[in-house]
């Protein structure tokens, strides 16, 4: 295994959540709700990674990406933006797209899940959930009614589990999308929030960490983070011109177990491997 030298990482530029004075309410949205995980508070630092890159592929720099998953030898992406937001099939050498529709023009598409041979996609803030056919992209059902905002999204084996860029992941039923359960997010004992595009990768839920260059990888019993991947190498090779061209977008093809990840507006999508580091998030 290749080893970095120590670095500390700040918690900051991971939008980290200030702790809460003991006196002080939590808000509405991070309220406690019926089924949250309840697990002593976890302490201990996460393992830090750095990227190496094994392949570099092209990718739509119009594409606005929110959501990303491997299928059956393909990338299905989700993007956003009023107007201009798609779920597509994409193929992985060329990126040349090989099928997509078109949400309703008024919502801003957010991130995709598989569920069984359907695709699953969120809206930001217009309350829709969608279904579409894996086959052909045909849209199948939709609910206007979700009260969430909606960010990523992922499959798990409770059920879909969401975020909403708060420090807390929710797994709701992928049929009904009321909520199971809701998982509190920490990294060193402290609540992270800003948690985006989310992928379920060897037991952890993965998640781009909103303007940022990391990724985390979570426990889903305890919402302890495993894993921390630093991947601001890659966001310099890619050099976003505005702040809305961030890292976003993971994608884990099981079978032959290659990571993808990519950006809003990037040009190219990566295939990357993990190098373990002696970095400390502090």
């Amino acid at each position: 295994m290749i080893r970095s030298r120590a670095l500390a990482l700040p918690l900051f530029a991971l939008g980290l959540a200030a702790q809460a004075p003991a006196n002080t309410a939590t808000t509405a949205r991070e309220a406690p709700v019926q089924g949250q995980t309840s697990a002593p508070v976890e302490r201990a630092s996460p393992t830090v990674y750095r990227t190496r890159i094994v392949a570099r592929y092209p990718h739509d720099p119009s594409a606005y990406t929110q959501g990303l998953l491997w299928h059956d030898g393909a990338l299905y992406e989700s993007t956003g933006r009023v107007g201009q937001s798609r779920v597509r099939r994409v193929e992985l050498t060329t990126g040349k797209v090989l099928a997509e529709t078109m949400l309703p023009r008024s919502q801003f598409g957010e991130g995709l899940a598989l569920w069984d041979d359907q695709l699953i996609s969120l809206t930001w803030r217009d309350g829709a959930v969608h279904r579409w056919s894996i086959a052909d992209l045909s849209h199948l059902s939709s609910t206007e009614d979700f009260p969430f905002e909606g960010w990523g999204i992922t499959t798990s084996e409770e059920g879909l589990i969401f975020s909403d860029g708060t420090a807390s992941l929710r797994v709701i039923d992928p049929e009904t999308y009321e909520v199971r359960r809701e998982i509190a997010v920490t990294i060193n004992g402290r609540p992270l929030r800003y948690l985006n595009e989310l992928e379920m990768i060897d037991g952890l839920v993965w998640a781009n960490v909103w303007q940022t260059g990391y990724v985390v990888a979570i426990d889903p019993a305890d919402g302890v983070v495993r894993k921390l991947i630093d991947a601001r190498a890659l966001v310099a090779e890619i050099s976003p011109q505005t702040n809305d061209d961030v890292l976003n977008g993971i994608a884990w093809d099981a079978e032959k177990r290659r990571l993808f990840v990519t950006g809003k507006l990037w040009p190219t999508l990566f295939e990357i491997e993990l190098v373990e580091t002696d970095n400390e998030v502090r």
